[in-house]
């Protein structure tokens, strides 16, 4: 693996223990709450990083989705904690899904990083590329955890 992409994938991993480290305590009372102002609660945020990054891929590669479908109408664009049902992920269940992506995603794409694919929004056309827009939205994401759980308080 060339050095850029080891650096990418140390990224993904940094950020991705800044989430985790987070909510390490939170919990799952506090993971279900929706302060005033916000649309959705800490445990749809993390539900939505994890399916965003693999939709990302997805949508380039053509691959199967690695986890259910369900994922889309539980954490997919414009949903909410409305959409849970009984099935819908446990904040355990999320952290350990989060814990475990990076790795399964250097696994299983680490050596096509470069690969040239038919461009898809916003004219990405490699898993690099992909990958790097997907640490911008965690961080997004990892933001409103931080705001949420300030409300908390």
């Amino acid at each position: 693996m060339i050095q850029r992409h080891e650096v990418l994938f140390k990224q993904i991993e940094t950020y991705r223990n800044e989430i985790l480290s987070v909510i390490e305590d939170i919990t799952d009372k506090d993971a279900e709450r929706i302060p005033k102002g916000f649309n959705n609660n800490i445990r749809w945020n993390l539900g939505h990083i994890l399916l965003d990054q693999y939709l990302w891929i997805i949508t380039l590669t053509k691959d199967s989705l690695p986890i259910s479908p369900d994922y889309k109408a539980w954490f997919g664009f414009g949903t909410s904690p409305s959409d849970f049902t009984e099935k819908t992920p446990s904040l355990s269940e999320l952290k350990q899904l989060l814990i475990a992506q990076p790795n399964e995603i250097k696994m299983h794409y680490g050596n096509k990083l470069d690969v040239t694919f038919p461009p898809i929004e916003m004219g990405l056309y490699t898993i690099e590329q992909v990958l790097i827009r997907t640490i911008f939205h965690e961080g997004m994401h990892l933001q409103t955890i931080i705001d949420i759980r300030k409300l908390l308080n």
